[in-house]
């Protein structure tokens, strides 16, 4: 396997995209599903292999790719949308955007805990605000988590394709 050999340019290219789309997972800024999805696409595409390896790879990752982005968004917003207001999940989102762009990268996060406490303070009062904030806390984590197993599993489904293409 030469490294001018087109094949093996798109595999390490897809490979490099998919495991930026994992470790993008982890990074507020960059789409990490979505990337570690058109990795396998990539690869399904221009790769080399047998052409129905390749499509049976990205068929399994493509319905991967969509149960994970729908579970990220219907479980976790249940969830949130039971413990925390609207304008809450807002002020949060404004506030990370802004602490995004003062404290780079752990200021998303620090900005929007902070959002989340300052309404929940205001509507709940200082004991109540906390558990509150906490919630919406974990539902974001529980979202992180989905994105992060669909992506792991693109990427296995990935290896398993390498690996008997």
């Amino acid at each position: 396997m030469e490294l001018s050999d087109t094949g093996t340019a798109v595999t390490l290219l897809s490979g490099l995209v998919i495991l930026t789309g994992v470790i993008g997972v982890l990074m507020p800024v960059i789409p990490g599903l979505v990337l570690t999805w058109v990795g396998v696409l990539l690869w399904a595409l221009l790769g080399d292999g047998s052409g129905g390896s390749r499509a049976l790879v990205a068929i399994l990752a493509t319905v991967v790719f969509g149960i994970g982005i729908v579970v990220k968004f219907l479980w976790p917003g249940k969830k949130l949308r039971n413990t925390v207001p609207t304008s809450a999940l807002l002020a949060g989102g404004v506030l990370g955007l802004i602490g995004f762009f003062v404290v780079p990268v752990i200021g998303l996060v620090l900005g929007f805990v902070l959002g989340v406490w300052l309404v929940e303070l205001n509507r709940l009062g200082m004991e109540r605000a906390w558990p509150s904030t906490r919630s919406a806390i974990g539902a974001v984590g529980l979202s992180l988590l989905v994105e992060l197993a669909s992506a792991l599993l693109i990427a296995v489904i990935w290896l398993f394709g390498l690996a008997f293409a």
